[in-house]
């Protein structure tokens, strides 16, 4: 089993790209165990789980709250759990997040390792030690930087998710090729019908790679003071547009990812060809790929609002991730004006997108 680590201010981890679920049993002090999992996780997979209390939450953003780590706390209290208690969080990014910011908040902070069961976890929201609630409707405004013990990512889990799911994991993986990695992006375009497929050997070489990316900007920058914020392509507008249309991470992502590859252009950092190249693949993966056409920006001071409310304003301005060419990214401050201009211009010529 090949494991990448993560070392860092905020702890240390071990991930474990297609390592089987089994592996938890290594890993995790079990005796003293309690798991966090949703109700879908739990109905699919009960039989697999080892023998600890387990702890369900709801699914869906709704469920990514204060008041659902309010109800893992009260629940903890009921189990009689202390310090030498270590949380085991499985299921998607949600359920990631509130077994991290659970763990990380009670008696001042418990272990925890995580078992991520969606492709969007397994790539992406469960390594990096970031984890956080919504607050009133906006992402992620409630957190804390720390670090897992490990992350087990079992591609066997990913023959259960729907398609849409899929799809949602994807755009993050696509993230990670467009901002650092030309060969990866290569890799997807080629094996995008296996991917699709659920073709394990393609899963997990994507997993893996994804997984690789992800570490090694976490590694160099773990507190997200400047090179970890490129993780954040596509995320600006899409946050926005999660909350204000309220569609899923992955499509929302796609879009956004859409739109700055457009406002990259405009700007002259990314030659037409490339963002084309971007845009066709998330077609392929029946993502949007012209957000002004499949969900319309009919609502531009309610994206703009929420965009005022992202975690990389400053000031008057947004630290924007921009595309130089596919694996090369640039973070760059634009201001609020600027892409409340640029969104007049994108919904002015629908017909031909962003």
């Amino acid at each position: 089993m090949k494991t990448i680590s993560i070392q860092s201010p905020f702890g240390d981890c071990l991930v474990c790209p297609g390592a089987p679920f089994e592996t938890l049993e290594g890993l995790a002090p079990l005796k003293d165990a309690v798991i966090i999992t949703d109700d879908r996780v739990w109905e699919l997979y009960r039989d697999i789980f080892p023998p600890a209390p387990v702890i369900r939450i709801g699914r869906g953003e709704a469920a990514k709250t204060l008041e659902t780590v309010r109800d893992v706390y009260d629940a903890l209290k009921r189990l009689g759990a202390g310090r030498h208690s270590f949380i085991v969080g499985v299921g998607g990014g949600i359920v990631c997040d509130i077994a991290g910011f659970a763990a990380s908040t009670y008696l001042r902070g418990l272990g925890f390792g995580l078992a991520p069961t969606t492709l969007l976890a397994q790539v992406d929201a469960a390594i990096g030690g970031k984890n956080g609630v919504n607050f009133e409707g906006y992402k992620n405004l409630v957190g804390v930087f720390r670090q897992p013990g490990f992350v087990i990512s079992d591609p066997a889990f990913l023959k259960t998710l729907p398609p849409e799911e899929m799809a949602c994991g994807m755009a993050e993986a696509v993230k990670h090729a467009a901002i650092m990695d030309p060969a990866h992006f290569s890799f997807i375009e080629t094996h995008c019908d296996d991917i699709t497929a659920l073709d394990m050997d393609a899963l997990k070489t994507l997993v893996r790679d994804s997984a690789a990316i992800k570490t090694a900007i976490v590694n160099r920058d773990p507190g997200e003071g400047h090179e970890r914020k490129k993780l954040n392509f596509g995320h600006t507008f899409g946050h926005a547009l999660e909350k204000t249309l309220e569609i899923s991470h992955g499509r929302a992502v796609a879009m956004g990812m859409a739109l700055a590859a457009a406002l990259s252009v405009e700007k002259g950092l990314l030659a037409p060809n490339a963002r084309d190249r971007l845009l066709a693949l998330l077609n392929r993966l029946k993502l949007p790929s012209n957000p002004v056409i499949e969900a319309g920006i009919n609502n531009k001071q309610a994206v703009l609002d929420a965009i005022g409310k992202d975690k990389k304003r400053t000031r008057h301005a947004i630290d924007f991730v921009l595309l130089k060419d596919i694996g090369r990214a640039e973070i760059r401050p634009v201001s609020l004006g600027e892409l409340e201009a640029f969104l007049d211009r994108a919904a002015a010529s629908p017909s031909s997108g962003p």
